[in-house]
């Protein structure tokens, strides 16, 4: 069990992951959660660096898509709408029909997508289940869902770090 909750590659943040490593690996699309991941849980606010991070993956030819457990359309749209991306909301993560979703919404094959999000028993679970690359960050913020705290709890339980290393880091 521990092994599918093992992310292939971790960092600090979501700007941190450089977009040249993605290429290098034939990476052509991204699965993003949205709350914690791509802008604090419950907030439509981005950080400049984050926009200029997907900026810059746009450049680089990388399909992008929020993949949000949210219910609210109307929140997760609002970030999309920013970023010039796609999203599904109400997705079930770790369920394999959301990453399904996401796979069908960017057009590509599963070895073509990474998984980014911070949560191992969602984003990573999920993702590796369909042999997905995964990329841990660490959550934007300590504000989240009650839900989500639990599931923190349980990360620490199987061993998550607690930091990561800002350059590239395969585990």
């Amino acid at each position: 069990m521990i092994g599918i909750l093992r992310p292939y590659l971790q960092y600090e943040s979501l700007q941190d992951i450089p977009v040249r490593d993605l290429l290098a690996k034939g990476i052509r699309g991204l699965l993003l959660d949205l709350d914690n991941t791509v802008a604090p849980w419950n907030d439509k606010s981005l950080t400049r660096e984050v926009k200029d991070w997907f900026d810059r993956i746009k450049a680089a030819g990388i399909k992008a898509c929020i993949v949000s457990n949210n219910r609210l359309p109307d929140r997760v749209s609002a970030v999309a709408d920013v970023l010039g991306i796609l999203y599904v909301y109400k997705a079930a993560k770790p369920r394999k029909k959301a990453f399904y979703l996401g796979l069908e919404t960017l057009g590509l094959k599963n070895s073509e997508v990474a998984v980014i999000g911070d949560q191992l028993f969602t984003d990573v679970f999920g993702g590796n289940r369909l042999g997905l690359m995964t990329i841990l960050v660490s959550p934007i913020d300590e504000k989240e869902f009650a839900g989500t705290k639990i599931l923190r709890l349980m990360e620490r339980m199987v061993g998550r770090k607690a930091r990561f290393t800002r350059n590239l880091h395969k585990i």
